[in-house]
């Protein structure tokens, strides 16, 4: 491992800074809406947002932006067995909790987690320090798509299991990408986009809930009561924003409007408060962390630094672009939470976690 060349990137860190403070403010607001809901203790959310996700996941995040990354990637593999393991143990009764028919969640005492948030990092390491291992083979389907399927295979089938198809579908979409850079021919990419397809379609086919999002998506007005709900609502509180907004704490939508305000629906509640601009600058920052996020893998001193900046980004920016379309009804509703931003403190811990080691990876450049 090369010697430091500079500190964390100023970029990447006030771009990772300003998404968490305008998280912070936007979350305390959209809280306010919970106030209306009978059995949800506003104090418990707020205090798990902000101890375990910022306060503890800030120390994890100083603490690997610390660690040399290489670290990570001498024990990749067995991180991702860890990540498989700790996704299945959520079928396992009295360890596992369901929520709305999805079993995703590890109780362990007062503390409720989604292991899969955890595992798709150990996925870009392995899959990183795999890539970087036989970077000169990578052509050839012995070292590269036979390996990448299954890889990502093992990481998939809990997550399909779940069933969780959102996070499978930013998880493989990051390993796409990072086979892709570390040397895929075009006909295994192409390979991977048929049976893409093909597994997609079978997924629709065998799972009613995901057919009934997208013909929810083609005609939201059809259902505007039941399924079309969110998204009509959503609509709503995005158009009522205008281009200032109501200003801070002043959503309407968000009292017993908005279907979970702190989660799925919070970039609805931040553009009906702050308006076109104060949206505009949540997808910018997202831009920016992606943008920077590909410059600085590109200038990695080495392949799997490289992979694992690129691989964390996508899955980053990815996720968040999917939250932000699904609210603006151009793309089917997904589910994910908005990164930096919606509740969940022990999502927020994790991401926190991948932002540290892209930090410390922005330490080791190849001056150009």
């Amino acid at each position: 491992m090369p010697s430091k060349t500079k500190p964390i990137d100023k970029i990447l860190l006030f771009t990772v800074l300003s998404l968490l403070v305008l998280g912070l403010i936007i979350f305390l607001s959209a809280s306010l809406g919970l106030l209306a809901r009978d059995g949800v203790k506003l104090g418990s959310v707020a205090f798990n947002q902000i101890f375990f996700g910022i306060f503890l996941g800030g120390i994890v995040c100083v603490t690997f932006a610390n660690i040399p990354y290489r670290f990570l990637g001498a024990y990749s593999v067995w991180l991702y067995v860890i990540g498989i393991i700790l996704t299945f143990a959520v079928f396992i009764p009295g360890v596992g909790m369901a929520f709305n028919g999805a079993k995703r969640w590890i109780m362990l005492g007062p503390i409720s987690f989604q292991p899969s948030e955890f595992l798709k990092i150990a996925y870009v390491l392995f899959l990183a320090m795999w890539f970087s291992s036989f970077k000169s083979k990578i052509g050839t389907f012995k070292f590269g798509l036979f390996p990448f399927l299954v890889i990502s295979g093992f990481a998939a089938l809990p997550l399909l299991l779940q069933p969780d198809m959102d996070t499978t579908m930013i998880m493989l979409l990051a390993g796409a990408a990072m086979y892709l850079v570390a040397g895929a021919e075009k006909k295994h990419i192409a390979i991977l986009f048929v049976i893409g397809l093909i597994g997609a379609g079978a997924i629709v086919a065998i799972k009613p809930y995901i057919l009934q999002r997208v013909t929810t998506f083609m005609d939201p007005a059809a259902n505007s009561l039941t399924s079309g709900y969110q998204i009509q609502q959503s609509l709503i509180a995005i158009g009522s924003g205008n281009v200032f907004g109501r200003g801070f704490g002043q959503s309407i939508q968000k009292f017993n409007y908005l279907p979970e305000p702190t989660s799925d629906s919070i970039f609805a509640v931040a553009s009906e408060e702050f308006g076109f601009i104060g949206a505009l600058i949540i997808i910018t920052l997202f831009f920016t962390l992606f943008v920077r996020g590909v410059q600085l893998s590109n200038r990695s001193v080495d392949t799997f630094g490289g992979l694992v900046m690129l691989g964390i980004v996508i899955m980053i920016v990815s996720q968040s672009f999917l939250n932000i379309a699904s609210m603006l009804g151009l793309f089917p509703l997904s589910g994910l939470p908005l990164l930096f931003i919606s509740k969940g403190g022990t999502a927020l811990f994790f991401t926190l976690f991948a932002t540290g080691i892209i930090f410390n990876i922005s330490r080791y450049q190849q001056k150009i």
